[in-house]
């Protein structure tokens, strides 16, 4: 029986330097962050594929990680649809304003 791993923490991305292009003028920083989380998602979402099938496949994976990459990539989808609902909500707020 192989040892249990320690779980290691989770990186959480800079967008102190992505905000402070936003404030400076910098276009496009906006749509590049959301394209960075995006792609965070999808592979998130890829590696828990991946160790699924590793899992089931008979390979030298185990439950608790397949468990945890599932994991991590639903709470990743979640967050990522919460900030998409907050950037609709606050563009259909900058719509109704009287000019």
């Amino acid at each position: 029986m192989s040892p249990i791993t320690p779980v290691s923490m989770i990186a959480v991305p800079q967008t102190a330097a992505a905000d402070a292009s936003s404030a400076a003028g910098g276009t496009g920083a906006f749509q590049s962050m959301l394209e960075g989380m995006i792609g965070r998602v999808e592979q998130s979402h890829t590696q828990a594929q991946q160790a699924t099938q590793n899992f089931l496949s008979g390979g030298d994976e185990e439950l608790h990680s397949v468990a945890l990459a599932a994991q991590r990539a639903d709470l990743q989808f979640n967050l990522f649809l919460q900030v998409r609902n907050k950037a609709v909500s606050a563009y259909q707020e900058i719509m109704r304003m009287q000019v």
